[in-house]
């Protein structure tokens, strides 16, 4: 495989962009402009930082095929990744804190990729820390997620351009997400900042966040996988004064996301937490157009708080049947 013209020409320009839809949960709320970064190919906004750190090291000839790639995340990047890494020849592992959800850890092997698995208790840091004493091991390339400028660079020249072209009068007032990488939020500020249009910056907090910290006191939502803070070195609000937080509790972006689930929009918790934040900060500003993101999709989930309601409606699971010789 010519490694270099499949990723020149895996994405070319004009490519369809993903869909930017309003959309208002009840009669008296405001509509909230959504990113479905849900139908990217793995199910993720993760893609994007995926083909633009992987795509741009295969260019600087930092990858060949056959290279390996070894990552510290707690999901939605890793299964991104091994996508990536499977459609370039490359060889992918995951370092990922314990009680990831089932699916997730599916996903990345059924792409091809390895899992190692970190105490819980290390928390993302101590995953960090064992990407690096692996990568060091086996000469793998690191991508970095967390402090990779690459990462938000992909949604200031991708995700922020094209809402943007999109939006009725090319107009943005405000965007609002939460922060994991900060890739997204660094991403969408300043790349409508470029345009001159986005005047308002909103960062969707779960108030559960803090509630259970890792060894280097970096905090995580139990409740909403991959929102966490102190892991970030693209976010830090020192950097971004403008940025105003808004908490939102962890009951009421689960139940936002059965909402959209419901509205036909399969998504997974972190998009119930944004399109919460997204109708608060509608409601400060008054009429405006407000963006948010839907990160990713429901599947990842099943085996969550989020489809608990659902658990055990249609009974146990009937037993497969023996396939009959032929």
């Amino acid at each position: 495989m010519d490694l270099e013209n499949y990723v020149t020409n895996r994405y070319p320009a004009g490519r369809p962009a993903t869909p930017l839809v309003p959309i208002r949960l009840s009669a008296g709320e405001p509509a909230i402009w959504c990113k479905l970064e849900f139908l990217n190919p793995s199910g993720s906004t993760k893609d994007r930082i995926a083909w633009r750190i992987l795509g741009n090291a295969v260019r600087r000839g930092e990858l060949k095929p056959g290279s390996a790639v070894i990552e510290a995340s707690s999901g939605s990047t890793s299964i991104a990744m091994s996508l990536v890494c499977a459609q370039l020849g490359l060889k992918f592992s995951a370092v990922v804190p314990e009680g990831v959800s089932s699916e997730r850890a599916m996903m990345i092997r059924a792409y091809g990729g390895a899992i190692h698995f970190v105490a819980k208790r290390a928390g993302m840091q101590g995953c960090i820390a064992e990407s690096e004493r692996l990568a060091k091991e086996a000469g793998a390339f690191l991508p970095r997620q967390f402090s990779n400028p690459e990462n938000a660079e992909a949604h200031q020249f991708g995700t922020a351009c094209e809402i943007i072209e999109q939006i009725p009068g090319h107009l943005v007032d405000a965007v609002v997400s939460g922060v994991g990488t900060g890739g997204t939020l660094v991403g969408l500020i300043r790349g409508c900042a470029t345009e001159g249009r986005a005047q308002r910056a909103f960062l969707a907090r779960p108030v559960d966040l803090g509630g259970d910290r890792d060894a280097e006191c970096c905090s995580f939502s139990c409740r909403i996988p991959g929102v966490m803070e102190c892991a970030s070195q693209i976010f830090r609000a020192s950097d971004h004064p403008g940025v105003t937080t808004i908490e939102v509790p962890g009951d009421e972006a689960l139940a936002a996301t059965r909402e959209l689930i419901r509205l036909g929009f399969p998504v997974g918790p972190s998009s119930g937490l944004n399109y919460r934040a997204a109708v608060i900060a509608a409601r400060s500003l008054g009429p405006a157009n407000i963006v948010t993101i839907f990160p990713d999709r429901m599947e990842r989930y099943f085996s969550t708080e989020l489809f608990r309601p659902y658990a055990g409606e249609f009974g146990p699971a009937p037993k497969a049947r023996e396939a009959a010789a032929v």
